[in-house]
């Protein structure tokens, strides 16, 4: 028989959404099916998926919490008098923050009910390429067919569960934004992004945090030197753009372990969490307490209660993203896949978005036009900012030889750090062209205030 709806989407992010919504635009029947799975420590929110609800947007909300608290100290040397001290209240911005993402939930059920798009509260697996089942939190069973589906879940925090007590008594970032009452001295582990986005906020907002790292920072952005010498490059470790984010964030109070970690985790009479790690460098093992402990060690594709198997949907096993190919389609012609969850994409919510949106297009719009992944901007709201475009030193030299790599490169002081007399000794900017006549710009790594606005400039040039 005819299938229900002209368009399903699995997964109610920014991605999904974006698709859905652009779907409906052409008069075309469409559902969204989403469903958030608790945390280990029993957190849950709203629809909007990762982005809204434990990602960009708190995150940033968070992070402008501990830049007012930058600017507090500013704002004396300007002429404002500020009584001392000045005193952070979690309860209070958390608060804020978390009724500012429920009003995003809210408004994204109401623009599905105005776009006249169905909403499943529901989590769904496949029983046939073109049928999902849904179940609802009180185990009620709904069956949903359609012509075309998109499987847009995204990813969940993992967790080290080869190490003791991590399940048991640690978090991730899921958990961190919608804590209550402040998480106290805090220990984020491992060095991915969002640890030391965590971090930073953190320590901006005055709490003791320790940061726990086995190798180099920010794993995946550029690491080189700008130091040539006889046509090659010299990889020292000096003034690598990621090591100039941890240096300021460790001038300004964060700590760092460095090539340490963790091996247990066990809780104390206090409610103390006490962590043990060994310290490779000076092969001991060392303990120390702690309020909170916060894992970041990657996310894992959301696909294993999808039953992809059963819709014939390939996988990488190795990841367990999903394959596509340059129109979002997966090894079924009529299933696609957006965002997060698939093999080879940026994790990023604009590129979700606008995936989304070209998809539904394609499918409804009588458009060909295809997502474009190349230069896609990208920023990491540390303290001190980092935003990037394009290939990092190390990627262009291996894609052109270095012997036709040209880098541009400079440290700065941003007027606004000038009368606060703040140190700019880690704000940087580089510039990796092709050696050619036009000195095409093959990328550009800022750090500095503001670098999430900086680059998205940058980004049009390098289009």
């Amino acid at each position: 028989g005819k299938n229900e709806y002209d368009l399903l989407v699995v997964g109610g992010g920014s991605g999904g959404l974006a698709c859905a919504k652009e779907a409906a635009q052409f008069g075309r029947k469409v559902a969204v099916l989403d469903y958030v799975e608790p945390s280990p420590k029993g957190t849950t929110w709203g629809l909007g998926g990762t982005c809204v609800n434990v990602g960009c947007i708190p995150k940033k909300l968070m992070h402008q919490a501990s830049l007012l608290g930058s600017a507090l100290k500013d704002a004396q040397h300007y002429g404002w008098n500020i009584s001392q001290p000045v005193h952070h209240d979690w309860s209070v911005m958390a608060q804020a923050v978390q009724n500012y993402v429920k009003s995003l939930n809210w408004g994204h059920r109401v623009q599905l009910q105005d776009k006249k798009v169905k909403y499943f509260n529901m989590k769904g697996s496949f029983s046939d390429p073109h049928t999902v089942r849904g179940l609802t939190k009180a185990g009620k069973e709904t069956v949903v067919t359609a012509d075309n589906i998109v499987i847009a879940t995204g990813g969940r925090p993992k967790y080290p569960t080869h190490i003791a007590g991590a399940l048991e008594y640690g978090i991730t970032s899921d958990d961190l934004f919608w804590l209550k009452e402040s998480p106290g001295k805090t220990l984020p582990s491992f060095i991915l992004y969002v640890s030391l986005e965590c971090a930073g906020f953190l320590t901006g907002i005055g709490l003791d945090t320790t940061v726990m790292m086995r190798s180099i920072p920010l794993r995946g952005f550029d690491q080189a030197s700008h130091i040539y010498k006889h046509k090659q490059i010299c990889f020292t470790t000096q003034q690598q753009m990621a090591s100039l984010v941890t240096e300021h964030m460790e001038s300004y109070g964060t700590k760092f372990l460095k090539r340490c970690l963790p091996t247990k985790v066990e809780k104390l009479k206090s409610n103390r969490l006490q962590v043990t790690w060994k310290n490779a460098d000076l092969n001991t093992e060392e303990t120390d307490s702690f309020d909170t402990v916060m894992w970041a060690v990657g996310r894992a594709p959301d696909t294993k209660t999808l039953n992809l198997e059963t819709a014939g949907v390939k996988i990488n096993s190795e990841t367990g993203k999903i394959i596509v190919d340059a129109s979002e389609a997966t090894s079924v012609p009529h299933i696609y896949a957006i965002g997060d969850i698939t093999e080879g994409r940026p994790e990023l919510t604009p590129t979700a978005i606008a995936a989304g949106k070209l998809l539904a297009q394609r499918l409804f719009g009588q458009s060909s036009e295809l997502m474009d992944y190349d230069n896609v901007p990208t920023t990491v709201f540390t303290p001190l900012e980092y935003g990037c475009v394009g290939l990092s030193e190390e990627a262009a030299v291996q894609c052109h030889g270095s012997d036709n790599i040209e880098v541009y490169h400079a440290y700065y002081k941003p007027l606004e750090f000038t009368v606060a007399e703040r140190d700019a000794t880690q704000c940087y900017i580089k510039m990796v062209c092709l050696r050619e006549r036009e000195q095409r710009i093959l990328g550009l790594h800022f750090i500095g205030p503001n670098a999430g606005e900086v680059i998205q400039g940058f980004a049009l040039g390098i289009k």
